[in-house]
């Protein structure tokens, strides 16, 4: 893994010089962060061919699965590790409290997704339901690499109006379901959906309603966390359990969402849209 982004610096560079998608894609990202979110330390060298490493990682850790069913990876055994050690305090603290765990968009999804499978495991359940946009199967049989973790896609043509009771049913039966409460509104423009309004960089911003509509009348905690991927290793930044019910939890979210963006942005997977998070479409 260490010649993983040195591989994906030197493919962006040259691949960029004749793709002009690709290469307006970096520069894209490249200007958000500078210009639009004015983050102070923007390292040009890393930001730019964020999306050739997105793919390398997805595609290293997918194939390797398809190779080995058993390959591991420690460092994203050990952030499951924390996770579960604090969702276990927070079951003996309070019996029966659903959790929802919330990745945000870094890195790379497959090792979010290998990351909750992990969780899966030290939580003994047999299976975790997971909301996701991400386009499914885009390397081989998503089911058959993590066929214990039950996607509820949020672009399914089929029963999409019951995608939020097919997660509070995943949240109530296990205790835990895995949602990205930091998607950008323009993510889902082609089904926009409830958004609240919150301060991001000192500005007002909109953020997705849902986690918030599904997790405060059950008095679920959210556990929201980031990875990082620094010479060739993951790491994740794992913030306090917020509590949805409380008044002031869409803001405490956006805060977590930007500590992520000023700490992590060249590692972030929506980084590069003009509106981030200033603009949600009419639902």
């Amino acid at each position: 893994m260490r010649a993983i982004e040195p591989l994906a610096i030197s493919a962006w560079y040259l691949r960029s010089r004749f793709n002009a998608r690709l290469r307006w894609s970096g520069i894209e990202r490249r200007e958000v962060g500078r210009d639009v979110l004015k983050l102070e330390h923007i390292d040009a060298r890393r930001v730019l061919p964020g999306r050739v490493l997105e793919r390398l990682i997805d595609q290293r850790l997918h194939f390797g699965r398809q190779r080995n069913r058993a390959e591991a990876w420690p460092d994203l055994q050990r952030a499951a590790s924390a996770l579960a050690q604090i969702i276990r305090k927070v079951k003996a603290a309070t019996p029966g409290r659903p959790v929802i765990v919330s990745p945000f968009h870094y890195v790379s999804q497959y090792a979010n997704i290998y990351l909750i499978d992990e969780l899966r495991k030290q939580l003994g359940l047999a299976s975790i339901g997971v909301v996701s946009g991400v386009p499914q199967n885009i390397y081989g049989s998503d089911e058959a690499m993590i066929p214990h973790i039950d996607i509820l896609h949020t672009y399914s043509e089929t029963n999409r109006s019951g995608l939020g009771l097919r997660a509070a049913r995943s949240l109530k039966r296990n205790g835990v379901v895995v949602l990205f409460s930091d998607a950008p509104p323009f993510t889902l423009s082609g089904y926009p959906m409830e958004t609240v309004g919150v301060s991001l960089f000192g500005r007002p911003a909109r953020i997705h309603n849902g986690v918030f509509r599904m997790g405060a009348p059950l008095d679920a905690l959210l556990l929201p966390f980031y990875l990082r991927f620094e010479h060739g290793r993951f790491d994740a930044v794992v913030f306090d359990p917020l509590e949805l019910a409380r008044s002031d939890a869409p803001q405490r979210v956006a805060d977590c969402i930007e500590k992520g963006l000023r700490d992590n942005y060249s590692r972030s997977l929506v980084a590069g849209h003009p509106s981030m998070y200033a603009f949600a479409p009419a639902r």
